[in-house]
């Protein structure tokens, strides 16, 4: 049997990357990055592509149920999910301490209202 990932395959996963992207994206709201669409879709996409084609690529189409044009749908989708799950949650911690030590360095506004109200 030879397993190679038919484009009806790649379409599919790369409509399920993104969707989970923008899912993702819609959840985290201005938590995140405004890149975490990309960041997740593309974790999704390898973590699925990986399972699919590398880890069950040498299983038997008896054993893969359902499979679309060399997609193991059901692997590729719960592996993705925990790929794109974990992105997620890194990118949201990166980028929440990244905003937390910014914010912390820049000058309050009453900081700001002290200096320049004191007579010079």
């Amino acid at each position: 049997m030879q397993w190679d990932l038919g484009l009806q395959g790649l379409g599919l996963l790369i409509l399920m990357s993104l969707g989970f992207g923008v899912v993702a994206q819609l959840v985290m709201g201005k938590a995140t990055t405004r890149w975490l669409w990309i960041i997740a879709s593309a974790a999704y996409f390898i973590g699925a592509l990986f399972t699919s084609e590398v880890w069950f690529g040498s299983a038997t189409q008896e054993e893969l149920q359902p499979n679309i044009d060399g997609l193991s749908f059901d692997e590729a989708l719960l592996i993705g999910l925990v790929a794109g799950i974990v992105s997620v949650l890194v990118t949201w911690y990166v980028t929440r301490t990244t905003r937390r030590d910014s914010t912390a360095t820049e000058e309050s506004p009453e900081t700001k209202n002290i200096a320049s109200s004191s007579p010079r």
